[in-house]
């Protein structure tokens, strides 16, 4: 995985295209995301919400709040379905893993929230162009 981190979005998109043409490569070639698992839970138990954030460092799961666990192949594409439903939503970010084979988002807040912010990071997802995912 590479970062580029730039003040101006002209940098970052030329360094991509710099990239990609050092390798031959254009944007379609890459694999298109793949929802590995979505599951949308709601009225969290307090039980459920300690057993949560028991690992947590940072954002912590409330009880009585909705929850969504969103997993994504590669991993990486979980970034951009995390950036969607921040801004689609009023919603907590709990966790984010962007490596490994599958990219994890946990996300809370009410209901409503939580459902704008799933539809936002599906849609952001779905519209991204590429190769189908092997299954």
């Amino acid at each position: 995985m590479l970062e580029i981190h730039s003040e101006q979005q002209a940098e970052v998109l030329a360094s991509g295209q710099a990239v990609l043409d050092a390798l031959g490569l254009t944007e379609a070639d890459r694999l298109k995301p793949a929802i590995a698992s979505l599951q949308f839970i709601t009225n969290v138990h307090p039980y459920q919400a300690q057993l949560l954030n028991k690992w947590r460092k940072g954002s912590m799961l409330l009880p009585g709040q909705s929850l969504l666990v969103l997993e994504v192949a590669p991993a990486a594409y979980i970034s951009i379905a995390a950036n969607e439903a921040e801004k689609a939503a009023n919603i907590t970010v709990i966790e984010l893993r962007a490596v490994g084979r599958f990219g994890r988002m946990f996300l809370s807040g009410t209901e409503s929230e939580v459902q704008s912010a799933r539809d936002a990071a599906v849609a952001a997802l779905a519209d991204l162009p590429g190769r189908e995912h092997p299954r």
